[in-house]
């Protein structure tokens, strides 16, 4: 460590460093929606600003140590894969309030972590970058009378943002076997489309296959 730097005011930058990152890992925890979380990457966001401060600490002004570091870092190699670029900006997040920390920019630090912390949350919770289409199938079976089929139109037209036939054909006894794909005003609407289907007379063998995607939503 630089010894200009006193001890008292390095072990206030790694605390405080290690508060914020630990700010950082809750909001990460808070608003993960994935399948495979992982409790060692959220303990690691909660120490990694520890390192990266004391690396700025330790460098301080002094060019030849940081290019020093520079090379013994290429050295060491680091297999970790993220899947997911939301985790690497969780771990870029975090380095750079212990960046922060390390060059004694305390409120930098502290508006960063409030500023990164609030917008995640809100891009999270919010329908921010969202494109949700709620895509279904619908079969059913249903006579040719055209009362029927209107009824049944007016239905769909009720629930469905868009729907188009894909496949018809006779099923006997003037019956008709309809396919359809749908895309649905809400998630939801699947319970109503199918319980105003079921008033439709005539109307018989009804399956829903939804095809909407739960990482993207």
């Amino acid at each position: 460590m630089d010894l200009r730097v006193s001890w008292d005011l390095a072990l206030a930058a790694m605390l405080l460093s290690l508060a914020l990152c630990m700010v950082i890992a809750w909001v990460y925890t808070l608003t993960y929606q994935g399948l495979s979380y992982l409790r060692g990457f959220a303990q690691t966001l909660a120490t990694a600003g520890i390192l990266s401060s004391l690396v700025m600490m330790a460098i301080g002004s002094d060019i030849g140590r940081g290019i020093g570091l520079v090379g013994a870092l290429t050295i060491i190699r680091f297999r970790a894969t993220l899947k997911d670029t939301r985790d690497l900006l969780f771990v870029f997040a975090s380095l750079v309030v212990g960046v922060a920390c390390g060059v004694f920019a305390f409120g930098v630090a502290m508006m960063g972590t409030f500023v990164f912390s609030a917008a995640m949350m809100y891009v999270t919770w919010s329908s921010f970058g969202s494109r949700r289409q709620f895509n279904a199938i619908l079969k059913l079976q249903l006579p040719s009378n055209p009362f029927q089929q209107r009824a049944f139109i007016d239905v769909l037209r009720r629930h469905c943002r868009t729907f188009a036939l894909i496949n018809l054909r006779e099923a006997g006894d003037d019956i008709q076997e309809h396919s359809y794909h749908l895309s649905l005003l809400e998630v939801d609407a699947k319970v109503p489309l199918l319980r105003d289907i079921g008033t439709v007379p005539g109307a018989s063998a009804v399956s829903l296959l939804m095809q909407d995607t739960s990482i993207e939503v």
